[in-house]
């Protein structure tokens, strides 16, 4: 089972995905100037609550602040994924692997992300990757604000809806963030990183199970992916 973040591992939203995020904050919050925070391998719930905080807003407020920006999160990413498409693109190397994995016998794909559900879909969706993924099965923001709760929800759905149950070395996190392997390791499964998020650094300093500068060598990623 591999189990693929999205923003700065399969794709670039070209700042669309920023430009929601904080623009839902301003709107709910009613903030005239909203605080920058860093983002990349965080949940989107995370997100919004640490601008709110930022800002100095009241944590009982924050939380009564949060459903609201979130749901306008969503709303705003579908009304912009003609922008998305325009300013973000597919990451090199991507398409050919998730296509080399879907024809391989054995292997399940799907979503974990900290965007919420139906903002997860709308990016995979502006860029053609959506049936590449078993996305029912996946875990989201919209299921946790932890990240490091994601791999059981994952793991437990597609046994409640597939049937499936697998061991921890037969399930890989691929991502581009230390959040993205701190998520594995917390999950008890393997990860393997990439070097095209927005911060990228020295990805065997973190020693996750396997590294590659980006996915460009389709088969040594495969081999990767599906070894014993």
């Amino acid at each position: 089972m591999i189990l693929w973040d999205i923003d700065g591992t399969l794709i670039r939203s070209g700042g669309v995905g920023r430009r929601v995020i904080e623009e839902a904050a301003a709107l709910v919050g009613r903030l005239t100037d909203v605080p920058r925070v860093v983002m990349s391998g965080k949940t989107d719930p995370q997100i919004l609550r640490e601008i709110f905080a930022a800002a100095a807003l009241a944590a009982d407020h924050i939380d009564t602040l949060l459903p609201d920006a979130l749901a306008a999160a969503e709303a705003a990413l579908a009304e912009r994924e003609r922008e998305l498409r325009d300013e973000g693109r597919v990451l090199p190397g991507v398409v050919p692997l998730l296509e080399r994995l879907r024809d391989t016998q054995g292997i399940r794909q799907t979503l974990l992300t900290g965007n919420l559900t139906m903002n997860a879909a709308v990016k995979v969706g502006a860029f053609g990757l959506t049936g590449f993924f078993d996305i029912e099965v996946g875990a989201y923001g919209t299921d946790h604000a932890d990240r490091l709760e994601l791999v059981p929800i994952a793991l437990d759905r597609v046994a409640r809806l597939r049937g499936e149950t697998y061991q921890p070395d037969e399930v890989w996190v691929v991502g581009d963030t230390a959040n993205d392997l701190a998520c594995a390791r917390a999950g008890g499964v393997r990860c393997l990183l990439v070097g095209t998020g927005s911060n990228p650094r020295d990805l065997d300093d973190l020693k996750p199970d396997a590294a590659l500068p980006d996915l460009r060598d389709v088969d040594r990623a495969v081999r990767i992916l599906t070894r014993d």
